[in-house]
């Protein structure tokens, strides 16, 4: 094959591997290959003014695709602006290939302006991380890199690309990656083992995350809880695992105090866990929240998740799709029609909502979208009024903040938007997570990328006035009055101004009586769209 520099070859990769789009801040160190992308044909660089805009972007677009995404970060400090969103696709297994320049190996030894060790910078927050020194390896390392990043549990991985690696003649092949196939199932005994712990429970639950999404095990699960007739609780979840309109389905644990999981499993005598480790709250109860002698089976294709925190009495270690069909399918067979008589759901309560103006909006969304939309949910304290109205029912339509950093709503939207530009997209955030990727407005500008943004605004950090009063109920501290870093109130943030300086169009919404014509205006405009909602 004939050598061509290396900045060539790397692009001629990243197509090979249907990397077509790539998400970033560009910078000197990384001039090369993107001169060389500008110029490649199908190949399409997308502008963020800042890193932490590129990876939330990047980060919505894998996840709405399904795909790995290509995420391009400035030297050290561009993987430093990074870092927290890389955070965030750890923690949800997002496929991210993130790459960055340095100015090359030949400078080393001179910790010259810009130097630093960016594989241990980017160690903590990806799967894998590693920096090209060989330009006869640089092809292989991305392929490796892509591989990890797609082989379940899927995450974020990092290499980085010195100026003098690329600028060199390279003869490697460009070949496509191999991922291995994962989709492996439990062996029969395991299965009937599985069905031994589970059957004839009195009181079954099912603990859910987003491996069954990955694995597209939504209708495998359904049947399992049907047959079991156990509620369906979601756990380190934010994609639709089950459709929330089930009436097994019983929502989401939270992410912050273990009390409220402790309380949930209390009383189960068998426990499926399938797709997710638990817990991941915040304060998670150290003691075990199980029945002593509730039986627990834990399947995951992530061997490290399974019993980390909690022993279980059977772990299997397969893809979940397999796995519960499996089980689905024994379960048929070993129960009996009285055994399966606890297939009756417990009633859902019933949450009377008022006419505020969060819910009118909503309400009004769902009625003039007939519910076909794409959501990406960042709106916190205002989200059980998003999910009430739009309830998660279809696998793709749904994708919810993880991680715990905010700023993830806007750019995840407009990486949804560009992996289904058909489709209508919103994305919620609060205030505070507006603010901190709001330049991500001038990204869909600049690409005319059509998604809209809802700010649910109530001119504070309200989910920390909510976790400090628990604090202080835990602590038996008399209430009093908030801290004043938690208020945004003042000086106003006018997110419709600034959305017109950022080249989308916006409206403010005070009252409920405004909501119908507020939706309609956001659903009809060509171009990026917000509304400040007062909340």
């Amino acid at each position: 094959m004939a050598a061509k520099p290396g900045k060539v070859k790397l692009i001629e990769q990243f197509m090979a591997d249907g990397l077509d789009v790539m998400f970033g801040n560009p910078g000197t160190v990384e001039q090369g290959f993107l001169d060389v992308a500008d110029r490649a044909a199908g190949f399409r660089y997308v502008l963020a003014l800042q890193e932490t805009v590129a990876a939330g972007i990047a980060d919505g677009y894998a996840r709405a695709t399904g795909r790995p995404a290509l995420l391009q970060l400035h030297a050290g400090v561009g993987l430093g602006n990074g870092i927290g969103m890389l955070y965030q696709s750890m923690r949800g297994h997002t496929p991210l290939v993130a790459i960055a320049g340095d100015a090359g190996v030949r400078y080393d030894a001179m910790d010259s302006q810009m130097a630093a060790d960016l594989v241990v910078m980017a160690r903590p927050v990806t799967k894998y991380a590693t920096r090209v020194t060989d330009p006869r390896s640089l092809l292989r390392t991305v392929r490796r890199a892509v591989k990890i990043a797609m082989t379940p549990p899927r995450g974020p991985v990092f290499v980085a690309l010195p100026m003098d690696v690329l600028d060199e003649l390279n003869d490697e092949p460009v070949l496509a990656t191999s991922v291995p196939v994962t989709a492996c199932a439990p062996s029969a005994e395991t299965v009937a083992r599985a069905a031994r712990l589970l059957a004839g429970a009195r009181k079954p639950l099912i603990l859910v995350g987003d491996g069954v999404s990955v694995a597209g095990a939504q209708a495998e699960l359904v049947r399992v809880a049907e047959l079991l007739g156990a509620d369906v609780w979601s756990v380190d979840s934010s994609e639709v695992n089950m459709p929330a309109s089930h009436p097994l389905a019983r929502g989401q644990l939270g992410h912050m105090f273990g009390e409220r999981s402790s309380a949930v499993v209390a009383d189960a005598d068998a426990v499926l866990i399938v797709g997710t480790y638990v817990f991941p709250e915040v304060f998670p109860a150290l003691g075990t929240p199980f029945r002593s002698d509730a039986r627990i089976v834990h399947i995951d294709l992530d061997a490290y998740e399974i019993a980390k925190n909690h022993p279980v009495d059977l772990g299997v270690v397969a893809d979940p799709k397999p796995a519960l069909a499996a089980l689905a399918a024994e379960l048929g067979l070993r129960l009996t029609p009285a055994e399966r008589r606890g297939g009756a759901p417990t009633p859902a309560r019933t949450e009377e909502a008022e006419d505020t103006t969060l819910e009118c909006f909503v309400r009004e969304l769902a009625r003039q979208t007939g519910g076909d939309l794409i959501v990406f949910d960042e709106a916190l304290t205002s989200s059980p009024a998003v999910v009430r109205h739009l309830p998660p029912d279809r696998p793709g339509d749904y994708f919810l903040t993880r991680g715990g950093s905010l700023g993830v709503g806007i750019p995840g939207a407009i990486g949804a938007k560009l992996a289904h530009p058909d489709r209508t997209v919103v994305g919620f955030t609060g205030d505070g997570g507006a603010m901190y990727t709001y330049q991500a407005l001038w990204t869909a500008a600049r690409h005319s990328v059509a998604a809209k943004f809802v700010v649910c605004n109530n001119g504070k950090y309200r989910l920390l006035d909510d976790n400090i009063a628990q604090y202080w109920r835990e602590r038996d501290i008399p209430g009093h009055a908030f801290p004043s870093s938690f208020d945004l109130s003042h000086p106003e943030i006018r997110f419709a101004e600034l959305a017109r300086a950022l080249g989308a169009d916006g409206i403010r919404v005070d009252k409920p009586e405004q909501a119908a014509e507020a939706v309609r205006r956001m659903l009809a405009a060509t171009g990026p769209f917000l509304v400040d909602l007062r909340v």
